[in-house]
């Protein structure tokens, strides 16, 4: 089987969608398909492209059995909803210009963000008359509007158009988490239509020592408070600076952001201005080095505008209970991070953007070392039984045979089937 992936983002962008979009194409590969790769430059989180892709506007690469074809996208070093458009909107028409010239395929995978590939899907999709699946890793007019990127006018009308037709064309529409599927329900799409295929943790994350129940030892005498990821305008992360000045004067807590991002200028600003010295903030790290800084993490962060609901579900709430780190979620308590925290019994959920409550979570598990260790506990078993990386990509296989065998029971052009059935999916 021939499978056409489209998508922005991918190897070797280390965070957010770049990650499981680069294991669902290589697992497929693996598994004995023919799988081509459409997708821009590397540039994420930093919004930087690496000086080997710059001059290179369109090229091709092979990695680990898929084919990559690599088009042109604008990156601005800053960002704003204006040059977001002309950033996604560039990578829409190369893609799909380079995607023109591909042999066709039996099946279209597409990513969105950004939202402008559903033209892509349903333009390709007719033109070779081969069924697409539409997989919906942010709701982004829900998610635009809720933030206050975007007013309600012609441009979210447009958007939700858009949005409807993707859905309404596609063969099978997935997403991360029950929440988010739900949205997409409630905006009239079949719920047979709609399939979970979550992202999934690191095995390597597994390997990560958990924290004890002795508490911090006299010879350390710092507990370290550590945010992980993107540094954006839906991680709100100025309640951190607010939370770490109240506890300026405890020389024993220490707040660590690591990542890049968007927001990273204003926050280094914000942390100088406040004088902050318990604060650090240090660049997006390798693998190796991140996963030392996960192990001397105490307590980990996740945090989100009060605004952001079921509209995203990040991924770092997967690597942090995996490994076995306590959370403490400043998000909206109808929020799936909010539920899933909740559930695995992983960590504290408090108030979004309010630093005290944070603050004081923080309290709490420095002066319970047993109930942060229990936590960590918790929320690796959980992790474990959910998001496990076999068992997620071997359903995601099995989803994609079976919109195979869908599409050709409702005549379209018959596909080869044989490499499917012999990887046993």
């Amino acid at each position: 089987m021939r499978i056409l992936y489209l998508g922005i983002n991918y190897w070797p962008d280390e965070t957010g969608i770049a990650p499981f979009a680069t294991g669902r194409c290589e697992y497929l590969a693996a598994r004995g398909h023919e799988v081509i790769a459409c997708v821009g430059p590397p540039y994420y989180p930093r919004w930087r492209v690496p000086e080997g892709y710059r001059r290179r506007p369109f090229s091709s690469e092979r990695r680990n059995g898929v084919t990559v074809l690599r088009s042109w996208a604008y990156v601005p070093r800053r960002l704003g909803p204006l040059r977001r458009i002309l950033h996604e909107g560039s990578f829409v028409c190369s893609s799909l210009v380079r995607a023109l010239g591909c042999a066709r395929p039996d099946l279209l995978f597409v990513t969105s963000p950004p939202l402008g590939l559903a033209l892509s899907a349903i333009a390709l999709g007719r033109f070779w008359r081969v069924p697409y699946v539409f997989h919906v890793a942010d709701l982004q007019p829900d998610a635009a509007l809720d933030l206050g990127m975007l007013a309600q006018g012609r441009l979210v009308r447009a958007l939700y158009r858009l949005e409807a037709a993707a859905y309404r064309s596609a063969a099978m529409v997935s997403t991360l988490t029950e929440a988010m599927r739900r949205r997409i329900v409630a905006k009239g799409v079949a719920a047979e239509k709609v399939a979970l295929l979550s992202d999934w943790a690191d095995p390597r994350l597994f390997s990560i020592a958990p924290r004890d129940s002795a508490g911090v030892s006299a010879a350390r005498r710092r507990f370290t408070v550590a945010h992980f990821g993107n540094m954006g305008v839906k991680q709100g992360l100025e309640v951190v600076l607010r939370a770490a000045q109240l506890t300026r004067d405890d020389p024993g807590i220490v707040y660590l952001l690591v990542g890049d991002g968007a927001e990273r200028p204003s926050l280094q600003a914000k942390a100088r201005e406040m004088g902050l010295v318990n604060v650090h903030l240090m660049p997006l790290q390798p693998h190796g080095r991140f996963h030392e800084l996960l192990a001397k993490s105490d307590v980990c962060l996740v945090t989100q505008q009060r605004t952001v609901a079921d509209v995203v579900f990040p991924s770092k709430v997967i690597t942090l209970l995996a490994a076995a780190r306590a959370v403490i979620a400043s998000v909206g308590t109808g929020s799936e991070v909010a539920r899933v925290v909740e559930r695995s019994q992983a960590g504290i959920v408090v108030a979004p953007e309010d630093p005290r409550a944070l603050a004081g979570a923080v309290a709490r598990l420095r002066a319970d070392p047993a109930a942060a260790a229990r936590m960590g506990r918790a929320g690796r078993a959980y992790a474990l039984e959910h998001w496990g990386r076999e068992r997620v990509l071997r359903a995601t296989a099995g989803r994609i045979a079976g919109v195979l065998g869908a599409a050709a029971a409702a005549g379209f052009p018959a596909v080869e089937m044989e490499s499917t059935e012999r990887s046993g999916t």
